[in-house]
């Protein structure tokens, strides 16, 4: 009984909330982007995990379609969508959706591109599949601004930061080349202190241990934690050996999607920025407004950690990606 009552719960909620094209998406990155176009998707997969890694929950008439490898497409072909989105990630299942709807599929983070151009141009896309073209170029206009108004207020002196996301207690994800960490950084103008060579989404698999040799490095995690590493971190003796850790100025951002677009890349600047400084309220309600750099506001001191400046003060285990 449950599933007839979710496909007629679906089938009478979804069509009066949206009133422009009816887009469905399995890949999150679109979906956060059409989401801060105000054009959310009628369906989404893994809608509860998209708010723990997005950091953002999806607005409540977008309803869950299940697994991104497994949508449901029973519930799918009865919320009609003009288009499905997909990555190329999800390319085998091309075939069955395109039996539901047309399938589009949009792909960012190509080697040896520059991102943020790729990050302009997906928005612009979504902004024709959406018919939301206006509110696509002001998105890129003002995200372009904010991360350039962080820049102009960020401490001239810094340590060069290593950005990673937890696989389990003794492997992480350190993020180079060509992801968004780093793009983004690049534009605040910080150092990343990870130089070696990443995969096509622009990480390294590495052990915990390689992170000791980076002495110089301000070590930034990006949650979530997977379930049991922050108590796992507790009791590890390479854990505290890690210079960053010794030093107690390691920096702990809450959940941004690490292959997102725009949207993701703007939260990162932010939060990024404001645990660099001591107080960067003015800054960042001024920078949120779109405007450009204004060069009479002063640079604030660089020796402040934020309430999670240690990956340790609490223990936020979710789930594993």
């Amino acid at each position: 009984m449950i599933a007839p009552l979710m496909l007629a719960l679906a089938i009478a909620l979804a069509p009066p909330a949206f009133a422009g094209s009816r887009l469905a998406s399995l890949d999150w990155t679109l979906a956060e982007t059409l989401i801060e176009l105000d054009a959310p998707p009628v369906a989404l997969a893994q809608v509860d995990d998209y708010a723990s890694w997005v950091g953002q929950a999806t607005p409540p008439p977008v309803i869950d379609m299940g697994l991104r490898t497994q949508p449901n497409l029973e519930l799918l072909a009865s919320l009609a969508p003009e288009h499905i989105l997909i990555s190329p990630m999800f390319d085998n299942l091309a075939p069955r959706l395109s039996a539901i709807a047309p399938v589009e599929t949009l792909s960012i983070y190509t080697p040896d591109e520059p991102v943020w151009p790729e990050l302009e141009l997906l928005t612009r896309k979504l902004g024709e599949l959406s018919k939301r073209e206006e509110a696509a170029e002001q998105l890129i206009e003002t995200s372009g601004f904010e991360v350039d108004c962080l820049a102009s207020h960020l401490p001239t002196e810094s340590r060069p930061l290593m950005i990673v996301q937890f696989m389990d207690a003794r492997h992480v994800r350190i993020f180079g080349a060509n992801s968004l960490f780093d793009n983004v950084m690049s534009r605040l103008g910080l150092i990343n202190a990870w130089q070696e060579p990443t995969n096509a989404w622009g990480f390294s698999l590495a052990r915990l241990e390689r992170l000791i040799s980076l002495e110089q490095a301000r070590l930034v995690i990006i949650e979530p934690y997977p379930a049991g590493v922050a108590a796992a971190l507790k009791t590890s003796a390479l854990w505290q050996n890690i210079a960053s850790v010794v030093r107690d100025d390691v920096i702990t951002l809450p959940p941004i999607w690490s292959f997102g677009g725009l949207p993701s890349a703007t939260r990162f600047a932010r939060t990024l920025a404001a645990a660099l400084s001591d107080d960067q309220s003015q800054v960042l309600k001024a920078c949120a407004n779109g405007k450009p750099p204004d060069q009479t506001l002063s640079i604030l001191p660089t020796n402040h950690r934020t309430d999670t400046g240690s990956a340790l003060t609490t223990e936020n285990a979710h789930g594993s990606h």
